[in-house]
């Protein structure tokens, strides 16, 4: 086992990391930027080390840097966690060269599945339902018009190298083909240096669900059960769970001999996630592979009972895997809320700031991994996410009464947060009903929320003035409160809350 171990990464989940590492015993290193320097994760790690400024390229996308710390610091391992250089073969290769243990899998392996055109050329071979269309890049807007009218519109246009939604256009005709794939290789080459883009038949609305592998350095690869992801915004996951309310036994097997199958075409060791579009039929087709821990990760390991990061990192150190696919059980629902720092009221525009409040809920059926804390200044340049608060309960109605009152103690003060959105989402019918799909969130959003009731009325007024006078003696005869405490223990209590 590993005695020490570097985490190139940020946040709650390299927090995550380092808790983990530190329950096997295990000495951790954290590298920052020079805008992190007083992030949690610094805070938690037994070493930490500054690797440049606060734009992401000249720090934590500077594999250079980090194998600098690594070789300094005597870390045997990299943990990357998840984003920023996760999934790039070239610093897992980096490491192999440095003597370093990437953990996470093979370079050949992440190059493979990396590129989607590729990916799916392979998984063909390996007999896996893919969406129709092409295998390889378009050569022109010619035979882009020819595969969309062979397919049938609406179609999908893809960055061969994109995710997040970058490089995507949904085509409804041959009319706005051209236009579209200009656009979409325009925006491919900016996101990702590679114009590349291939063409696919639309699913409208499907489900998006994805199936946790993990397979080991002895030829042992396994699945975790499926993660429901539909709840999306602007093809950006924001709210999962665990099990899908779609996915029964039958389908949750097959599903998972497929991404068995995915994982060994492409000879995949660590963690890793299918992703798969489900119709409204219940067909399902290959989507991509993530080469990488999901952000999603703790909901998989609520119905499991596995620690996913304690298994990786023995994974990486050469051990087995401890248990056989018949050992693997689903049990109980869970539930997870991505917490950013954004503005819903401003078409949730990142909302950095210093954290002047909070209030962390907690008791039954709460988990939350978090990188904030009180008096901590959220930084402009990143990812805004802060935290995940994961419901967990015996079936999913437990699951949401848990995470329902979990929101309803949760506050941050100084910044806006996104926890407003999620408390409207459990409260939702067709959530309730488990009726998700990706357009799911576009629809719940442009409803109306109903206006509460006008108090405009003067007699009303008067009435609940004369209510607040009785109910709260310290009450003054203009609304201003008067208080009844000595000034010596308003300023102990004021003291108290700083």
């Amino acid at each position: 086992m590993f005695k020490k171990i570097l985490i190139a990464n940020r946040g709650e989940i390299a927090v995550r990391v380092i808790r983990a590492s530190r329950e096997m015993g295990i000495a951790t290193v954290a590298v920052y930027s020079e805008v992190d320097r007083a992030a949690l994760h610094v805070r938690k790690a037994d070493e930490a080390y500054c690797i440049g400024p606060a734009p992401a390229a000249e720090s934590y996308l500077r594999g250079d840097k980090i194998l600098d710390v690594a070789r300094r610091s005597g870390a045997e391992a990299i943990h990357p966690g998840y984003g920023f250089l996760s999934e790039n073969a070239k610093f897992a290769q980096a490491c192999m060269d440095a003597g370093v243990k990437f953990i996470g899998p093979a370079p050949a392996s992440m190059e493979m599945m990396g590129s989607k055109t590729r990916a799916r050329q392979e998984m063909e071979k390996a007999g896996v339902p893919f969406v129709p269309g092409t295998s390889r890049g378009l050569q022109s807007p010619e035979e882009g018009e020819q595969v969309a009218e062979r397919i049938g519109y609406p179609v999908m246009l893809k960055a061969a190298a994109g995710g997040g939604g970058k490089g995507m256009r949904l085509v409804h005709s041959r009319a706005e083909l051209r236009a579209a794939l200009e656009s979409a290789q325009s925006e491919a080459q900016r996101s990702f240096g590679d114009s590349e883009v291939y063409i696919e038949k639309a699913i409208l609305n499907p489900r998006h669900i994805e199936m946790q592998v993990l397979a080991d350095e002895h030829g042992n690869t396994v699945w975790l059960g499926e993660r429901e992801c539909s709840i999306q915004r602007r093809h950006q996951k924001v709210l999962e769970e665990a099990p899908s309310p779609v996915v029964d036994e039958d389908m949750r097997r097959r599903m998972g001999e497929v991404a068995v199958r995915v994982a060994r075409a492409a000879r995949y060791t660590n963690a890793g996630t299918i992703e798969f579009l489900v119709d409204a039929q219940k067909n399902f087709y290959f989507l991509e592979m993530n080469t990488r821990l999901q952000v999603e990760h703790p909901v998989t390991e609520l119905v499991t009972g596995l620690d996913l990061v304690h298994l990786q990192i023995r994974i990486a150190a050469g051990e087995k895997l401890p248990f056989t696919q018949d050992e693997i059980h689903i049990r109980g629902h869970a539930i997870e809320c991505r917490i950013y720092a954004e503005d819903p009221d401003n078409n949730y525009f990142p909302s950095p700031g210093k954290i002047t409040v909070l209030m962390s809920p907690s008791g039954p059926g709460i988990r939350q991994d978090s990188g904030m804390y009180e008096g901590w200044t959220v930084p402009l340049d990143y990812d805004p996410l802060l935290a995940k608060l994961v419901g967990y309960g015996s079936d999913r109605e437990q699951a949401a009464m848990h995470l329902r009152r979990a929101l309803q103690e949760y506050f941050v003060g100084g910044i806006k947060t996104n926890l407003s959105l999620f408390q409207r989402i459990l409260q939702d019918a067709d959530f309730q009903a488990g009726a998700l799909d990706t357009g799911y969130l576009d629809r719940l959003l442009a409803k109306k929320r109903e206006a509460p009731e006008s108090a405009s009325d003067p007699a009303i007024a008067a009435i609940a003035a004369g209510l607040f006078a009785v109910l709260d003696p310290g009450l003054g005869k203009n609304g201003a409160a008067v208080s009844a405490v000595s000034k010596w223990k308003e300023q102990g209590r004021s003291e108290a809350l700083r």
